[in-house]
């Protein structure tokens, strides 16, 4: 197990705890049973990005403070050099970079997703969050598919879509690397 899932959930746990909010209340929260969510709360499964977002909103604390364990504490500026955003793996093998962990109260969450590809005959799996998502693919070509609708995207090609509908992506012909922008 990654040392760093394993803090995120710590984390969360302590949070939770702090707060005396019941495992059935951030399950729900989330949408998932609480067996799911221990899991995620002990570290057993990383949690997913989205989750993680709506858990720093409940919470009341930054992305970054659960990513980190630190405070961010830039307000003007934050930069993020390549490959050094906090790191956050998901389901299905999407690896998010936060692009964003060190900005204090940030209203938009920015990571760089990387999605390995699948076999094509596999279903693209869909999940929901808050607030609407804007992705611009850097490379590779993926699907995005929002309800019923797909579109295949290039380098250079962009979507924005209500996040709480279902939706997802998967990559075609390889790899694919995009920078999702979540408002939070």
């Amino acid at each position: 197990m990654r040392e760093d899932i394993k803090d995120i959930a710590q984390r969360i746990k302590g949070l939770r705890l702090d707060l005396g909010v019941t495992v059935e209340r951030l399950a729900e929260l989330i949408e998932v049973t609480p067996e799911k969510y221990l899991a995620y709360e002990t570290g057993v499964e990383d949690l997913p990005a989205s989750a993680l977002t709506e858990l720093a909103a409940f919470f009341k604390v930054d992305l970054g403070l659960l990513l980190t364990g630190e405070v961010p504490h830039m307000s003007l500026f934050s930069v993020t050099r390549k490959g050094r955003g906090a790191s956050v793996d998901r389901r299905h093998g999407y690896k998010y970079e936060s692009l964003s962990a060190t900005f204090k109260e940030a209203r938009i969450e920015p990571f760089v997703v990387t999605l390995p590809q699948t076999e094509s005959d596999q279903p693209i799996p869909q999940n929901i969050h808050p607030g609407q998502e804007f992705d611009f693919l850097l490379e590779g070509h993926m699907l995005v598919k929002v309800l019923d609708n797909e579109v295949e995207l290039c380098p250079g090609d962009s979507v924005i879509f209500d996040a709480t509908k279902p939706h997802g992506m998967k990559a075609v012909g390889g790899d694919a690397k995009f920078i999702a922008i979540i408002n939070v």
